[in-house]
């Protein structure tokens, strides 16, 4: 696996991934003990990524293409633009009740792949790009000008078994087209169910 998650980031083997709700106002100073708590408290053992949202994970989304498999919690209170000016101020992490205005509704992106085949390194690092890519033009076609949020995490799980690693993951390649597809369908879809939530639908 290749993943930006607190608890068992970068590359290498895992057994398991979690996605974990926790509380809109999150202040635990050790998340990667507390994902590792939650771990074993789901009978999780070996390596494995452990990723915190805030966003329901009842609603999370699920789309496959072609063997890829995707997940994805979509929360989007504050959506961000990756590049901001030096010193602005960063809305998400104003005091709760500063701005009434601003629905108090979670925001988070969390996307989870699996891939059948095994990826060399290079291609890991480029699936996450591809994800990061696909996740961003969904959010956009869904009417949500930004990137995605400050505290965004991916996961990207390829079997180690099977042949010979595939070294290509962009999206034009077979496996990384795969992956855009599956990733931009969850993020809108979940992007469009985040909005009906606002509305009340």
């Amino acid at each position: 696996m290749i993943s930006s998650a607190l608890l068992g980031g970068g590359i290498g083997p895992a057994r398991w991934v979690l996605n974990a709700q926790v509380a809109g106002v999150y202040s635990r100073m050790d998340p990667d003990v507390h994902l590792t708590e939650l771990a074993a408290a789901y009978g999780l053992d070996g390596p494995g990524v452990g990723m915190l949202t805030a966003a329901s994970v009842s609603r999370t989304v699920r789309r496959d293409d072609g063997g890829v498999r995707v997940s994805a919690t979509v929360g989007l209170r504050v959506p961000t633009w990756a590049a901001a000016p030096e010193g602005a101020a960063d809305p998400e992490l104003a005091p709760i009740g500063l701005d009434e205005a601003r629905p108090r509704t979670p925001g988070t992106v969390n996307i989870v792949v699996a891939v059948p085949v095994p990826l060399s390194d290079a291609a890991l690092v480029n699936a996450v790009i591809t994800v990061t890519e696909a996740k961003t033009q969904a959010l956009l076609e869904a009417g949500y000008p930004c990137t995605g949020t400050a505290s965004d995490a991916v996961c990207v799980a390829a079997t180690a078994t099977g042949g010979a690693a595939e070294p290509f993951a962009g999206p034009r390649s077979e496996w990384g087209a795969r992956i855009a597809r599956a990733v931009h369908a969850a993020v809108h879809a979940g992007a469009l169910d985040y909005t009906a939530v606002l509305d009340g639908r």
